[in-house]
């Protein structure tokens, strides 16, 4: 490589460091929209929930969620 090609590199890389961080939802909600892969959305929905419920389940709530499995 040569010297002005590494230097460039070297700038965008400052360049790339010093830019604000996104969240982690708004860099998925950004793949979804870029890649259009819509059809994670009801994927994550329903691991988020079952989370939801997993959490809930080792709680004073469980005698309310066992029925449902």
């Amino acid at each position: 490589m040569s010297e002005n090609s590494q230097q460039e590199q070297s700038g965008e890389f400052d360049r790339l460091a010093q830019e604000k961080r996104t969240h982690l939802l708004a860099e998925f909600w950004f793949f979804l929209k870029h890649n259009k892969k819509w059809w994670l959305l009801p994927i994550l929905i329903v691991l988020l929930l079952m989370g939801l419920l997993v959490l809930l389940g080792g709680t004073a709530i469980a005698p309310f969620i066992y029925p449902l499995f």
